[in-house]
């Protein structure tokens, strides 16, 4: 049976499946072109990222494909139900990349709190001539010790966020509308663990205590943090999304960062990704990775195993 992986997997997830007898291929097909190519070489198996779309009409139109693999956590790019109502196996990897968006997040994080996006942009300008400058300009940073991380949506990814927390230092507050209460284990270098429990409290809390928001929601139909949510924040805080665009008004978010109501924040996502506006990739006091939250050498060999081995067990 053959594998096409039209946005690419781990070569650990291509020796998994090849080992078990299939054939794979990492030939990038544009997204017109895919149903024919589909169908002109027998695919049984179709994984994608965030780039290929996999709607109905190309659903209907295979009928040679038994699976459907999303490479990651959402899989708002695939017509899930409609595709599950045809028979077909639909699969992700929610697990295998938590860790890498959590240690993402905590770069942008710690990055702010210290104004290193900015220095970093400015010590190769000026750090010759106007050293003092900077120096004055970014000795005013915080630490994360003893602040407290809201994160709104506590699932595996805002778990794993929550755990690097700890590990800082941090208090942690969440809100979940499916989840009463977490245990998250902390596992250290020498076998030690650490339990702990987070109960989880209402959205309007976690946005009254938070000195630093990060968000790990599904995409959505409607802002998750728009005007109303950023009138009820602290004063100075520091948010992060790096889980889809859309779960915050980029215009309302500026807007917060204008009036101080937001001191620093990252986005790892967009609203018109690939294509983020001009006043955001502009903005002195964003921190911008372009969608790379899971992207680690570690994540994504996690995740071309976990396909493999869902795909084997699934096809025998």
């Amino acid at each position: 049976m053959k594998v096409l992986a039209n946005d690419g997997v781990s070569q650990s997830g291509i020796n998994a499946l090849e080992a078990a007898g299939y054939e794979v291929i990492t030939t990038t097909v544009a997204q017109e072109q895919l149903q024919n190519y589909i169908n002109d070489n027998d695919i049984a198996v179709l994984l994608v990222r965030s780039a290929t779309t996999v709607r109905k009409d190309l659903i209907d139109n295979c009928p040679s494909l038994k699976i459907i693999g999303r490479g990651g956590v959402g899989m708002d790019n695939i017509d899930v139900d409609y595709a599950r109502s045809k028979g077909l196996s639909v699969i992700n990897t929610p697990a295998a990349s938590s860790h890498s968006v959590a240690e993402l997040v905590f770069g942008h994080f710690f990055g702010l709190a210290r104004y290193l996006h900015n220095s970093n942009r400015d010590m190769p300008l000026e750090g010759d001539s106007k050293f003092k400058n900077l120096k004055k300009a970014y000795a005013k940073g915080t630490e994360l010790k003893g602040k407290t991380l809201g994160v709104l949506g506590f699932g595996r990814i805002g778990q794993a966020t929550a755990k690097v927390a700890i590990g800082a230092g941090m208090k942690v507050v969440a809100f979940d509308p499916y989840l009463e209460k977490a245990d998250l284990q902390l596992d250290f270098f020498d076998g030690q663990k650490v339990n702990f429990e987070i109960k989880t409290i209402s959205k309007e809390e976690v946005l009254k205590q938070a000195d630093f928001l990060t968000l790990h929601v599904p995409a959505q139909k409607d802002y998750v943090i728009d005007e109303a949510e950023f009138k009820q924040m602290k004063d100075g805080v520091i948010i992060a999304n790096a889980a889809r665009g859309g779960v915050v008004n980029e215009i309302a978010l500026v807007k917060a960062i204008e009036s101080g109501k937001v001191a620093r924040a990252a986005l790892d996502v967009f609203e018109k990704e690939p294509q983020p506006e001009i006043q955001l990739l502009m903005n002195p006091a964003l921190s911008l990775t372009p969608h790379t939250g899971a992207a680690t050498n570690e994540a994504q060999d996690r995740i071309g195993v976990e396909l493999a081995e869902q795909i084997i067990t699934i096809l025998g």
